[in-house]
């Protein structure tokens, strides 16, 4: 009965699918994904909301969708200095905003003195940390907001005058010039190995300012420049990048089609791409085998190990024929639609496609002293999270829960992705040891009913497990690891589910004991990841504060020796995995992805999964050339 009614409505969803308003015909190009949480891009920070990104704003750099090296983007050429501490960046002259006003040097200024305000709350503000003087201008801008709070005059005038005196100050100390319009010289502290790949990620992307300064006004009350999320919406966000914005509506999806002004890399294949969450797993599968939708950016469903199964079946077949085409110099998916068709009958399939990521599933630990209920957290106590770790059997969660058998993470970096990175040991799969660590922090079965208490005889608290629901793999993880931790520590769980917008601000505010975690890397170096753990960092919703950690971190980027500095971070790493602990690494993610090559091309496989919805296209079956 419940497949009965969800295909009901699966067939009335299809029809609304079809288009956003009854006077639209419906996208070249549709996909289901995670609904967004904004399109301001130095405010970003989940992947569904970069992956738009992309495709609406384009930075100095872009990605090469093969290899994923940096390539121009807004910038055509650039040059450095000798020591690599000075960069300066040639902007295209006839590049545009969907407005048709033209980008320039001032756009990125702005866009990355705007990411280095505290007043703007970005998660990703320490990216510019390496240019001369951000990190002091943050520190300063942020004391003067203190000391604006702390005084006694607190008006409009008064909070207008700091604003003026920001911006002088930014210019003082930051190393940001704007020689002409189409210049952008970058001062750095020290030479950064992976600069261009940092000035392709979507959170250095420029802004309109113009469009952004109808939408905020100054607090008299603390002196921050407040932003209104009016000047994202459609009709209004102006943006820069082989895209435009036509239509969003939360919950309900969005609309893009080419921004016509656009000149660049990633010229738009497609006429119109349409975005479209749909919260439940099990039901975005069910509108893909309707046609409501091409592609599944991120295939979630329970049955999905069955799905990824019947795939291998079928290429299992002609797995010779395809390495032929691949050797041949056919890509991917050029390969799998020229082979034969699965048999339906034998339960086989070509549109379920495993992809390795550039990320890892873990689980974070809440390291306050206090949780947010003014009771003391166990879990601030670095032995208490050993034992957690301890205690969980990985493979048996990769077999058995996943069933896709991931490959096991015993770090946050993923083993052997960076050149010239080692990756230390971490913990391993160890029981006995677990219940040590719990012993030691004072944690003991002291009445014999399978219990751990403290000397005072209290129990260990039930564990406040939260989690972002829609995800039945999250869940059924949770399960598992609550089953584990009861069993082997004597320790109660109690899972609690929420809409990601609020289990978001749960995470920020430090409202649990156990959160579920994840990190795909945005650039190409261990501190894309290591950093997670710094003091401070926008995405350190666990509090995890080290100072030793923080120093190897500040030591390697003073270190100009590639191999010694990889050392230096590799002992970060160490220090992170196998004695403090602040995350609990689980697996290397893999990425399900569902669409038909045959039907859909332009999707990128490459572990990064820096896609490009402009390059996505349909393909014309019988010619195998994209569609009109």
């Amino acid at each position: 009965m419940r497949w009965i009614v969800a295909a009901f409505v699966i067939v009335l969803f299809a029809g609304a699918l079809l288009t956003l308003d009854g006077s639209r015909t419906r996208a070249d190009i549709t996909f289901a994904s995670a609904d967004v949480f904004t399109l301001d891009p130095q405010r970003m920070s989940y992947m569904q909301d970069l992956r738009i990104s992309r495709s609406l704003f384009e930075g100095l750099c872009s990605h090469d969708p093969e290899t994923n090296a940096a390539v121009p983007g807004v910038a055509l050429n650039w040059e450095t200095s000798p020591d690599g501490k000075t960069w300066t960046f040639h902007l295209r002259p006839d590049a545009r905003w969907t407005n048709g006003d033209p980008v320039t040097s001032v756009d990125f200024r702005n866009s990355w003195r705007r990411l280095l305000l505290p007043d703007t709350a970005a998660d990703y503000s320490e990216l510019l940390f390496s240019v001369r003087g951000a990190r002091s201008f943050f520190a300063w801008r942020t004391n003067a907001l203190a000391q604006y709070a702390a005084g006694t005059k607190h008006d409009a005038e008064t909070a207008s005058a700091l604003w003026e005196t920001t911006l002088s100050t930014f210019d003082k100390m930051v190393g940001i010039h704007t020689p002409d319009p189409q210049t952008l010289v970058v001062e750095l502290e020290n030479p950064v190995p992976y600069w261009l790949d940092l000035c392709a990620f979507q959170t250095l992307a420029p802004i309109h300012q113009p469009s952004l300064d109808k939408f905020r006004k100054i607090d008299a009350a603390t002196g921050i420049m407040r932003s209104d999320t009016g000047w994202t919406k459609p009709g209004v966000l102006v943006t820069n990048g082989p895209m435009k914005l036509v239509e969003w509506r939360y919950k309900r999806g969005m609309r893009l089609e080419p921004n016509k002004f656009y000149v660049g890399p990633n010229a738009p294949i497609a006429k119109s791409v349409e975005v479209v969450p749909i919260e439940d797993a099990n039901t975005a599968v069910l509108a893909y085998e309707s046609g409501s939708i091409d592609w599944i950016s991120d295939l979630t469903a329970e049955f999905r190990a069955d799905l990824a199964e019947s795939s291998r079946k079928w290429l299992d077949r002609y797995r010779e024929e395809y390495d032929l085409r691949i050797a041949a110099g056919a890509s991917v998916d050029e390969a799998l639609a020229a082979l034969p068709a699965p048999d339906a009958a034998l339960g086989e399939r070509r549109d379920v496609h495993v992809l390795s990521s550039f990320g890892t599933d873990f689980w974070s630990f809440n390291c306050r002293p206090t949780l947010s209920n003014g009771h003391a957290n166990p879990f601030s106590d670095a032995r208490v999270r050993r034992a957690f770790a301890l205690a969980v059997d990985k493979a048996a969660l990769t077999k058995s829960v996943t069933r896709l058998n991931e490959l096991v993470a015993t770090t946050i970096v993923p083993r052997d992705s960076i050149n010239g990175y080692v990756s230390p040991a971490g913990l391993p799969f160890d029981i006995a040891r677990a219940k040590e660590e719990m012993a030691a922090a004072g944690w003991i079965d002291r009445t014999g009913d399978g219990i751990v208490e403290n000397a005072a005889g209290d129990p260990f608290p039930t564990v406040d497990m939260l989690y972002m629901t829609g995800n039945p793999r999250v869940k059924n993880i949770a399960i598992a690891l609550a089953s584990m931790w009861r069993d082997a520590l004597g320790v109660q769980c109690e899972l609690r589910g929420k809409d990601g917008k609020f289990a978001k601000e749960d995470l920020r505010r430090g409202n649990f004991m156990i959160a579920r975690g994840g990190w795909y890397g945005d650039y190409a170096d261990p501190t894309t990841f290591l950093d997670l753990a710094k003091t401070g960092n926008g995405n350190n919703d666990r509090a995890f504060s080290n100072a030793r950690f923080d120093g190897l971190l500040a030591q390697a980027a003073a270190e100009l020796d590639p191999t010694k500095r990889m050392a230096i971070l590799t002992e970060a790493e160490r220090l992170l995995v196998e004695e403090e602990m602040p995350m609990l690494p689980l697996c290397q993610y893999v990425t399900l992805y569902m669409y038909d090559p045959a039907k859909i091309r332009g999707i990128i496989r490459h572990p990064r999964l820096d896609q490009r919805l402009s390059l996505l296209h349909r393909i014309d079956e019988q010619t195998a050339k994209p569609s009109p």
